[in-house]
């Protein structure tokens, strides 16, 4: 299995290299600024978190295996080699998007309005969290742009779209998806 992963990895870079992912059109997009780039954090095996988990205590949350790590490494060489003006970026305080931002960019913030509202222990925070960032979002005015590092639950509620791990979805303020990246780990 790791095997095939390893040919199907090596198959995707030599036909379509991410640099190539990145079309003219959102290549315009990104060079223009003001874009906001939401990207799911990177591969972390299972669904949501243990029942008991604790937000300050990553050893008892879902957390990013070896192969989202590289997910991770391959995002920010991706925002790198495509030359993406980023003015600030975010991350949820789930210790697997901070560690995706963390790989990806090194300098990042955390923002609770990017959490995950996927466990019912949470699921009381979202109209609240959705307020918070379409507020941030309403005052954000920059030439360059937000990357946000959070879930697919916020992703999914914000712009109607269930990216994949450590998928890149960049829409404008409006939250109109201009384009989504797909980064294989």
């Amino acid at each position: 299995m790791k095997l095939y992963k390893f040919l199907l990895i090596i198959f995707i870079s030599l036909t379509t290299p991410i640099k190539a992912d990145l079309k003219k059109n959102l290549s315009k997009q990104l060079e223009n600024g003001g874009k906001l780039i939401f990207i799911r954090h990177a591969y972390a095996p299972g669904s949501g978190d243990p029942g008991d988990f604790n937000l300050n205590d990553c050893s008892t949350q879902r957390n990013l295996s070896e192969e989202g790590r590289k997910q991770a490494l391959m995002i920010g060489k991706f925002f790198k080699q495509n030359k993406i003006k980023i003015d600030k970026v975010f991350s949820s305080e789930w210790c697997r998007c901070k560690e995706t931002a963390k790989i990806a960019f090194k300098n990042f913030s955390t923002k609770s309005f990017l959490n995950s509202f996927y466990s019912s222990k949470y699921r009381k925070n979202k109209d609240k969290q959705l307020k918070e960032l379409k507020g941030y979002i309403k005052k954000f005015n920059s030439d360059k742009n937000l990357i946000l590092v959070t879930h697919y639950v916020l992703i999914s509620e914000v712009l109607n779209y269930t990216p994949l791990s450590g998928e890149i979805v960049v829409s404008d303020k409006n939250f109109n998806i201009i384009d989504t990246i797909k980064i294989i780990y």
